[in-house]
């Protein structure tokens, strides 16, 4: 998208961030953002922030791992931590509860989304007592990508049905802007 932000790009009136965020917060009990630069950018969401604790740039898994050493930290007994991407201004309003759902219909450690076949791992459920498995998978072991690591537990992936737009559509390129800005229209 040309450098900076692409979670700050303006849809609607609204960041795509802000979208997110309206999205998701009436699914959990807190928010946090996971921002590992130019964190002054993004104070007017008014959110804790986590950095990642795993030194050089380690991918979504150090996220997520930032977010459950946040919530071992902050909110003691939460066993859950759900995660999202900032730039998928359509992502389910439901997400959190269907991934509860299949937890409580599963033994599932961790669940993730799907829409159209395609795995959407960064749309998860994770269950932070596995926080020093992951810091190990990482740290020691090197492993980066998602699902890499989630192969080795229960995964449960919930399937998301696409209507209009994929739920999990997210921003890469301008066109994506684009087409999120027509799609916007035409749901206000």
């Amino acid at each position: 998208m040309g450098g900076g932000h692409k979670s700050l790009l303006s849809l609607g009136g609204d960041t795509l961030l802000e979208h997110v965020i309206k999205r998701t917060s009436p699914q959990v009990d807190r928010l946090i953002l996971n921002i590992n630069e130019d964190t002054a950018l993004f104070k007017f969401v008014n959110l804790p922030f986590v950095e990642d604790t795993i030194d050089g740039f380690a991918g979504p898994l150090a996220g997520v791992l930032a977010g459950m050493e946040w919530s071992k930290k902050n909110a003691p007994g939460s066993n859950w931590i759900a995660t999202f991407a900032a730039d998928t201004p359509f992502l389910p309003m439901d997400l959190v509860q269907k991934f509860l759902s299949t937890i409580e219909k599963t033994s599932a450690e961790l669940v993730c989304a799907s829409s159209k076949g395609r795995s959407h791992p960064v749309f998860g459920l994770w269950y932070v007592p596995l926080l020093e498995d992951l810091r190990r998978a990482i740290a020691k072991e090197g492993i980066r990508r998602i699902d890499a690591w989630t192969s080795r537990y229960n995964l449960q992936v919930v399937d998301f049905m696409v209507g209009e737009v994929d739920p999990f559509f997210n921003v890469n390129y301008p066109q994506d802007l684009d087409m999120a800005r027509n799609l916007f229209a035409l749901k206000t």
